[in-house]
């Protein structure tokens, strides 16, 4: 059972990783004609704090077999890469962290004048925890608030990570569920607030083919809020639950914050696909995961 936990978490991670760095492409304008004519980008493709934030999640649960949070926070401090495009508020903690001993229980909970970051970073790193407890929705849930509260203390930062933490699960382990169906089993674990009533609202947009009208209404990650994010991710899956390539090409159509939502979508899809399920063309061109990450793709096996 460990090495079917495990090696779900590993695709998830690869997943995940080429979805954002496929995305992050995309924030580049001439990259753009690219994303019109559905064509590769040129490589290499390098992925951004999505990530490297993911990583340590993967790394910190192979390592203890659970998320210890001092652990979580230790490691996004010592492998935080200014560079790969975290937000200003998480550059400050991680900093804070890192050069000065900060207590990250401290500095997550006065985020945003104390009311914690309700933003989609818990979310856009949580889809490997939920590939690797998928034979265990409660624990999923639980594993996933305790990631996110290291960074996110806000509830709907936190349900944001639950969400897709749970839809990775299911994808991994009741891959039978798709469309409407999956997304009222999300919905039961995700807690109450609009996170959850974005996802309600995914559902009824279920007739919807245009990627860009259903982000109309449930957002594409342009305010990076969960709420924002979160349901158009969602909707993405419960349209595509098989298709990597049309997933994300569907996702980046709609504009926002493409690494993210990309990466959100590959991450699910690759837990349910494993890695074959990601073209060897696009996992070629995307930069490695670093070392320390201990998540070895299909080349280094």
């Amino acid at each position: 059972m460990i090495a079917d936990c495990r090696s779900r978490a590993v695709a998830s991670l690869h997943g995940l990783a080429v979805g954002d760095a496929w995305g992050s492409c995309f924030f580049v304008p001439a990259n753009l004609p690219a994303l019109q004519a559905r064509s590769l980008p040129p490589d290499p493709w390098w992925w951004t704090d999505d990530t490297e934030m993911a990583c340590s999640i993967f790394a910190v649960l192979d390592r203890n077999g659970q998320i210890d949070q001092d652990a979580l926070a230790e490691s996004f401090a010592a492998h935080h890469d200014f560079d790969r495009g975290y937000g200003p508020g998480v550059n400050r903690m991680l900093r804070l962290i890192r050069q000065e001993g900060g207590d990250w229980r401290e500095l997550a909970s006065q985020a945003w004048d104390g009311r914690g970051s309700w933003g989609n970073g818990a979310a856009m790193r949580v889809a490997p925890l939920g590939a690797y407890f998928a034979d265990d929705l409660d624990r999923v849930a639980g594993e996933a608030i305790a990631s996110a509260e290291v960074t996110h203390t806000h509830p709907e930062g936190v349900a944001g990570a639950v969400a897709v933490a749970i839809t990775a699960a299911l994808a991994a382990c009741r891959p039978e569920l798709t469309g409407a169906e999956l997304l009222d089993a999300v919905a039961e674990y995700t807690p109450a607030g609009l996170v959850r009533d974005g996802i309600a609202t995914a559902r009824t947009l279920s007739s919807l083919r245009d990627p860009r009208s259903a982000a109309a209404t449930l957002g594409n990650g342009r305010e990076v809020s969960a709420p924002d994010t979160v349901p158009f991710c969602l909707w993405i899956v419960a349209k595509h639950p098989t298709d990597f390539v049309e997933a994300c090409w569907a996702t980046a159509s709609a504009g926002g914050d493409v690494d993210t939502t990309c990466a959100i979508v590959g991450g699910i899809l690759a837990a349910r696909l494993g890695l074959s399920g990601i073209p060897a063309e696009w996992a070629s061109r995307c930069e490695p995961l670093p070392q320390w990450a201990g998540a070895p793709g299909p080349a280094e096996r």
